[in-house]
């Protein structure tokens, strides 16, 4: 899962409207007439106009609250392309979007590369911005008080209180600059918006691809709707059944350590990485001190410091590909930089804020700073390297909020006609192997696991083995056997 506060460049947000304007009905028999008026996307930003050429764009019309489809709407950001063999067209391949925070449309306009030529030639592929991302009625808050965002490493009982006085500040600022959509963002909402977009393409039943956080929805599409699904892969599966802050954040933090691990493992043995030789464990204790200290720099912005929590994200974030030569190269770099001398400026206006999601999706109180500190203590003592996990955030932001609107549960999937694919690394430093496992039961005979014996966050492509079984299932729906495991591909060569 990304967990950024900086958001990707959105769009323009599209808001709330009346409920004069059309609002699409719950029932799906009702939805199946509802137009999509296509046009070919617009390249925004530093788009390139060859990339962005054969997409197709539209926005649909959901209501903020799918509790009461009659009353306001707003429009959900949508984006196609059709398939390249139309002859051979299998159907709709829905994209779910990770992050939370990314951006299914853009997805479409210039990420394409994502899927296979031959998913592209014979699906229809389309995706949206989930609502409140990107150009779907953006999370709006004041970009100054974003920027004062607590760190997830509280030290106090009084940093604990002020964490939850800055929470409470911040969900005000957040819903006045929004709208009403802001109370409405859960996967719950964004699962009625999928099916809305199925019956508005006139599609009996869809084919779906989540990965990451997308798989959370997608597992809840499958449980709400199962006979409207033609087949589905979850990759690098979210676990939605943690019942506390606790068990989430092992979880976590177990993930990143395994793949930190991983990465010392590799520089251990290669002579191409630029902290071979060296004890990288006594080398990452000595950053973490000093960036508490304040005399460590950031890496994207060498004049600022950076605090131990978003050191520990860079190199989270840099276990995603792996790219392990890169984060040796940062991390040789920062252990013999100057102290920063700057501060960062007190930015002005609005900014996106794509980690509001989570308070909607996960309940996960902590009573006070004496369970807290219990929880840092024991992530410390089973994780040395990855003590600050890039979730933690996810847990303290949500310190004070009010009971999620779709907490976690354990999926309860009956009546697909083709079992769900779940695709994981065994490495991966941000939804665990143990997680996709867990879902793995908990589906039942209506789930099967494909192993990626390798590394990273995502492995549909970790080699022809991964990518050919993914597209026999979704093509032809031949479903692997229970058991089927992929060979790693080395992340460096």
């Amino acid at each position: 899962m990304k967990f950024r506060q900086r958001a990707l460049a959105c769009g323009v947000a599209m808001g709330v409207a009346t409920a004069g304007l059309a609002t699409l009905p719950v029932s799906a028999s009702e939805t199946a007439t509802t137009q999509v008026q296509w046009s070919d996307c617009k390249p925004e930003g530093n788009d390139d106009p060859k990339v962005v050429k054969g997409s197709q764009c539209a926005t649909l019309q959901v209501p903020v609250d799918w509790r009461s489809p009659n009353g306001p709407t707003f429009g959900l950001a949508i984006a196609r392309r059709t398939a390249k063999e139309p002859s051979d067209r299998v159907g709709v391949l829905m994209w779910g979007p990770g992050g939370p925070g990314d951006s299914g449309v853009d997805r479409v306009k210039t990420g394409m590369s994502r899927f296979s030529q031959n998913l592209q030639n014979r699906f229809d592929v389309v995706s949206f911005d989930p609502r409140g991302i990107a150009r779907s009625n953006p999370v709006k808050c004041s970009a100054a008080l974003l920027a004062k965002q607590p760190s997830p490493v509280l030290k106090s009982q009084a940093d604990f209180t002020a964490t939850i006085r800055y929470n409470r500040e911040l969900v005000a600022d957040c819903r006045k600059n929004t709208g009403p959509v802001f109370d409405h963002i859960d996967t719950w909402q964004t699962v009625r918006d999928v099916d809305a977009i199925r019956a508005a393409l006139g599609e009996s039943t869809i084919s779906f691809h989540g990965s990451s956080y997308g798989t959370l929805l997608g597992g809840q599409y499958a449980e709400t709707y199962p006979d409207r699904v033609r087949a589905m892969v979850l990759e690098s599966v979210v676990d939605h059944s943690a019942p506390s802050a606790k068990s989430f954040l092992d979880a976590q933090a177990s993930a990143a350590q395994d793949s930190f691990d991983e990465f010392v493992k590799w520089c251990d043995a290669a002579t191409t990485c630029s902290l071979h030789g060296r004890d990288i464990h006594a080398l990452w204790a000595d950053l973490l001190a000093r960036a508490d200290r304040g005399e460590v720099p950031d890496p994207q912005k060498p004049e600022l410091p950076i605090t131990p929590y978003w050191l520990s994200f860079n190199v989270f974030r840099a276990l995603y590909g792996p790219q392990w030569p890169a984060l040796a190269d940062t991390l040789k770099k920062l252990d013999t930089s100057a102290p920063p001398t700057g501060q960062p400026p007190v930015p002005t206006g609005l900014a996106s804020n794509t980690l509001a999601v989570f308070c909607q999706d996960w309940n996960l109180p902590v009573r006070n700073y004496q369970e807290y500190a219990g929880l840092l203590s024991r992530l410390a003592r089973n994780n040395p390297d990855m003590r600050y996990p890039g979730q933690l955030i996810a847990v303290s932001m949500c310190l004070g909020m009010p009971t999620a609107n779709n907490p976690q549960h354990r999926l309860k999937v009956h009546g697909l006609d083709e079992p769900i694919l779940l695709a994981n690394a065994i490495h991966d430093p941000a939804t665990g192997y143990n997680w996709a496992q867990s879902v793995e039961r908990q589906l039942g005979r209506h789930g099967v696991l494909l192993t990626y014996e390798g590394w990273g966050h995502g492995s549909y492509d970790g080699g022809p083995c991964m990518e050919n079984t993914i597209d026999a299932y979704l093509v032809s729906l031949d479903v692997p056997k229970r058991g089927t495991a992929c060979p790693a591909v080395p992340p460096v060569s």
